[in-house]
């Protein structure tokens, strides 16, 4: 779902940023509103249209200037979108901050916080076995 695989495009790695990096309300960025802030911190041209062809693979030969301005803006090193195996750690820690967004998501990474290592092994597999259930219960619907 979020997790980089090696021969991940720009486009992938970017549009994955606007998925898990969000506003402090949990809202989304819009292309404008990211075009703007990178033409404005790279000073070069850097349109909405642009913006959307980089999103959705129309155009992958983005500068240097408009890579880093890209990551600036969301907070990620300009790796990110060339390195496999750091972009994978990237974007794992994002799935990880955007999970944490759900206040019952991080209530229970708070509560687990205190917990002692076994403690730790009987959640994780509670959760494993609850998560199978579900797929298990999706794949029978889809059928």
């Amino acid at each position: 779902m979020t997790e980089v695989t090696e021969g991940d495009s720009l486009a992938e790695r970017i549009d994955r940023l606007f998925r898990i990096v969000r506003r402090p309300g949990g809202d989304s960025f819009s292309n404008e509103e990211v075009a703007r802030s990178c033409r404005e911190a790279s000073g070069e041209s850097f349109s909405t249209t642009y913006l959307w062809q980089l999103r959705t693979g129309r155009r992958d030969n983005p500068t240097k200037r408009h890579l880093e301005a890209l990551a600036q803006f969301f907070e990620v090193p300009p790796a990110y979108f060339f390195e496999d195996e750091q972009g994978a750690r990237i974007a794992e820690e994002l799935t990880l901050l955007g999970a944490l967004r759900d206040a019952g998501v991080r209530e229970v990474a708070l509560r687990a916080v205190t917990l002692s290592p076994d403690g730790l092994g009987t959640i994780t597999d509670m959760i494993e076995a609850i998560a199978r259930r579900e797929r298990e219960a999706a794949a029978r619907r889809a059928e």
